[in-house]
């Protein structure tokens, strides 16, 4: 008898078959619950790093422009801009921060791929008067490998400039160009998203106020 009941003990077929079945269900279903978790957070990681682009181009907006330098040098004034490109010294550099060495920066709207706009910034280490010299014929910034891309696929992007009205309360004009000798008062760059984005940040204008009232040209004594 107990030869006969040892004989009979085991997994039939169609046991092994419906265990196989739900070990495969169970997998499945725990890869694809991970597949969606990480989608999940490949989104969200891109979302906060737009986040964070957005408000790292306005920060280096600020710090740049706020940074500007007066200079007069072979081709003063060396400040100026149009609507869609801005030339200036800043003390403000993007590899070094406030404590390297001053820099040209050329700023320039450009054809973005895709459609849109771009707002770009190339930088040149300033080292003193001469170095001015190369730049003061320059049409403008042009695209290349180390070119920076402060705002990728806009709408638009324009930059003006406001009057400088001595001893007034009343605000000085918005220019949509700037030669003067003096600097302005301050500078808005204005830009907007081509699709906009509801999940994140957008893209929004920065004004930053120059606090410089140096005469560049007038002479200063002790």
């Amino acid at each position: 008898m107990k030869s006969r009941a040892r004989q009979q003990a085991g997994v039939t077929l169609i046991e092994l078959l419906i265990a196989l079945t739900l070990v495969a269900a169970l997998s499945a279903g725990m890869l694809m619950a991970m597949r969606t978790s990480l989608l999940t957070l490949e989104k969200t990681e891109s979302r906060l790093q737009s986040n964070r682009r957005v408000m790292g181009v306005e920060n280096i907006l600020v710090r740049q422009l706020g940074g500007v330098m007066p200079m007069a040098g072979p081709c003063a004034p060396f400040f100026r801009g149009t609507d869609e490109s801005l030339r200036l010294v800043s003390n403000y550099s993007l590899s070094q921060g406030a404590r390297g060495l001053p820099q040209i920066l050329e700023f320039r709207v450009a054809p973005a791929e895709g459609g849109g706009v771009r707002l770009i910034v190339d930088e040149h280490i300033y080292s003193g008067p001469a170095s001015l010299l190369p730049f003061c014929a320059s049409a403008g910034a042009e695209i290349n490998k180390d070119s920076f891309v402060l705002g990728d696929h806009l709408a638009y992007c324009r930059i003006s400039y406001r009057e400088s009205v001595p001893d007034s309360v009343v605000s000085g004009r918005w220019l949509s160009a700037w030669g003067r000798d003096n600097l302005p008062a301050a500078v808005r760059v204005e830009m907007a998203p081509l699709i906009p984005d509801p999940a994140k940040l957008p893209v929004v204008s920065v004004t930053v106020p120059i606090h410089i009232t140096r005469d560049v040209r007038g002479q200063y004594v002790d």
